[in-house]
């Protein structure tokens, strides 16, 4: 049997628009929501059952990241010290979740095949609490969600607003 040009290009299309629907169905099918006792990765990432999830529209400081805060004020001098920021956002999630049972909706998927979700701790949002307790900040490139939270905490001077510091994704892309 032989194809011509036309045929051929009709093919190519069904065969695409086929790809395409199954495409979204098989996305589709994906986890919508999964419960269970959390390991914290760092201040933006846990895992439930095995699986990793980014908390969506936040963006921590990286574990090893050092952060500046005030100790010291003389007159016009002030004397910041370095701090484990990201080691500090880290840990505030953990004693956050404090082994409970932790329920994420999930959102998407991230190129590196990470789940994205918003976490609760019951009711509470833990994507809202780190950010609006300045362990996190709003990550504005994939939501907004977060910015009034991060503005409160900016004002509030909570967490990493106490002093200075390197946005994360500027950190992570000297590494």
């Amino acid at each position: 049997m032989f194809f011509t040009k036309k045929k051929a290009i009709i093919l190519i299309i069904i065969c695409s628009i086929f790809f395409i629907l199954t495409y979204k169905d098989v996305k589709s099918e994906e986890i919508k929501e999964i419960s269970g006792n959390a390991q914290i990765i760092d201040g933006d990432t846990i895992k439930i059952n095995s699986k990793k999830i980014r908390l969506h529209g936040i963006d921590a400081p990286e574990f090893k990241q050092m952060c500046k805060k005030p100790y010291l004020t003389i007159s016009f001098f002030t004397f910041t010290k370095d701090y484990p920021c990201g080691k500090i956002s880290t840990q505030k999630l953990q004693k956050k979740i404090n082994n409970k049972v932790i329920t994420c909706k999930i959102l998407d998927i991230d190129r590196y095949k990470r789940l994205i979700g918003e976490c609760y701790k019951r009711n509470l949002n833990l994507n809202s609490w780190l950010v609006s307790n300045g362990y996190a900040l709003a990550y504005r490139k994939y939501s907004k969600k977060y910015i009034s939270n991060e503005i409160n905490a900016k004002n509030e001077k909570k967490g990493i607003w106490q002093g200075k510091f390197e946005m994360p994704w500027d950190f992570r892309r000297k590494k």
